[in-house]
């Protein structure tokens, strides 16, 4: 039977479902809006033990959100998921260099992906910034660098690119950096995933 439901309780009811879903399962109550976030958005409920998170990750990228910092995304189309309007309230911007111009020019000349220029012109912004990888794991890999050189201070790293070149490699290294992450173990992730934890996270602020 097809349940006909209010277009404004539609989101209400999924996450009834998710919960009712995970059943006697308890999660960390710090995790636990991020994790069903991004369950609601995939219907992948492996999320639940693929997501890793260091010590208080959740609140950090909430405060770093509080004090108006920006969002770096490798894909214009997490930079598209974002919630914009709550994120300017917060005083915040998206950024995604991915389809510049000049981003892609110097990505040939030097034969580097332009995931790598990316992260790299997003090291020079004048703020502090919560880097959203769902795409690219050369972005990840730019970002341990600059890291690892003192270039480079991410408010956090939403490390959660898809497929199967160097993505699990990339991700590993994240894991044992010293940043503040949120990390998706394994080949899964996306996009859409990277947009539902920065949403997940000014959610809790605009709740």
């Amino acid at each position: 039977m097809i349940e006909h439901i209010n277009p404004a309780d539609i989101e209400k009811k999924s996450f009834e479902i998710i919960g009712s879903l995970l059943g006697d399962r308890l999660l960390d109550p710090e995790k636990e809006p991020v994790i069903k976030r991004v369950i609601h958005t995939t219907a992948d409920f492996d999320y639940v033990d693929n997501l890793v998170f260091s010590e208080g990750a959740v609140a950090k990228g909430i405060e770093a959100l509080k004090n108006g910092c920006d969002i770096v995304t490798d894909t214009q189309m997490a930079r598209s998921g974002i919630n914009k309007t709550i994120l300017g309230r917060l005083g915040g911007h998206v950024h995604c260099f991915m389809s510049d111009p000049d981003v892609a020019a110097e990505a040939k000349e030097r034969g580097v992906t332009r995931a790598i220029v990316s992260m790299e012109r997003a090291a020079k912004l004048d703020k502090p910034c919560i880097f959203a990888v769902g795409n690219a794991p050369t972005a990840l890999i730019s970002l341990w660098e600059q890291m690892n050189a003192g270039i480079l201070h991410p408010a956090l790293i939403i490390g959660v690119p898809v497929g199967f070149v160097n993505v699990v490699e990339s991700k590993e290294l994240i894991l044992s950096s010293d940043a503040d992450f949120i990390v998706a173990k394994g080949r899964k992730g996306g996009s859409n995933v990277a947009a539902a934890i920065c949403n997940a996270l000014m959610y809790q602020i605009m709740r």
